[in-house]
């Protein structure tokens, strides 16, 4: 089981008294946070491991999301290096990243995953938009990372995998519900039980892209969008993501009476009433 406080809680990135995100545990966790007005980015920090994930960089995205600026409106996630995200830092399966639970304790590990999808469930929040800006390698954990996040902009090198069944493992970190959302259930059980490579330009034409640029392309990519992004009504953003999120498991009058709740809401704000 996973390191822990006196009082059984597991540690995370904001155990100071006053809540506010404590920077040495992020930078230990392998994170970096640059806030800028409305938009913040997220940077995977450990560029000699390919940003190979632990359950402290879990942990770390956890007390991000928790601790974020109300006026961010786009969160950016980038890798720092030649990869996104190699996924799990298999150095934790022999005791090296805080205690690798073997799941005898079943209760326990349940609560713990919890802890640690926290750190991805954050990035579906109705009053972000989330940005994966993908290269290399987005290899189990971190192809689940990118999964998580709103919109894909992925560099021409970028090369996509669900790794976890090949090591006896189920993807546990959000990442099964988009997937088959995105490609349908035949791909997704093909990609997951052969663990095999996606790169660019099959991402693009199955969905798992949404922009798809030359790698030294990649960051001029990010900006126009996040541009483009923060150009349109702020309220209208929020409403809209929380609708469309909404509408895969709406029936159609549900849907239709989700638009009308949203678009009274908007009538109200745009004309003072």
């Amino acid at each position: 089981m996973a390191d822990a406080n006196t009082d059984g809680r597991p540690e995370t990135a904001t155990d100071r008294a006053d809540g506010a995100l404590d920077e040495a545990a992020l930078k230990e966790a392998g994170l970096r946070l640059e806030v800028a007005g409305a938009v913040a980015t997220v940077t995977l920090d450990r560029p000699e491991r390919r940003n190979a994930m632990t359950f402290a960089t879990w942990r770390g995205l956890a007390a991000i999301g928790r601790s974020l600026p109300a006026d961010v409106r786009v969160v950016v996630l980038r890798g720092e290096g030649p990869s996104f995200s190699a996924g799990i830092d298999l150095g934790m399966f022999s005791g090296e990243g805080g205690g690798f639970t073997d799941g005898a304790d079943a209760e326990g590990t349940d609560r713990f995953i919890a802890e640690l999808q926290e750190g991805y469930t954050w990035l579906r929040r109705p009053e972000i938009v989330t940005v994966a800006a993908v290269h290399g390698h987005a290899i189990g954990a971190g192809f689940q990372l990118a999964l998580a996040c709103d919109i894909r902009v992925v560099a021409d090198d970028a090369e996509f995998c669900m790794k976890e069944p090949a090591l006896g493992l189920v993807p546990d970190l959000t990442g099964t519900k988009p997937l088959v959302e995105i490609v349908g259930i035949g791909r997704a059980l093909e990609l997951c039980l052969t663990a095999r490579t996606v790169r660019a330009e099959e991402a693009a034409r199955i969905g798992l892209a949404e922009i798809t640029v030359p790698r030294d392309g990649l960051d001029g990519a990010v900006r126009d969008l996040v541009d483009a992004l923060l150009a349109v009504n702020a309220g209208a953003a929020v409403a809209t993501k929380r609708l469309l999120w909404q509408a895969p498991g709406n029936s159609l009058d549900e849907q239709c009476a989700a638009e009308r709740r949203e678009q009274i809401g908007r009538l109200r704000d745009v004309f003072g009433r």
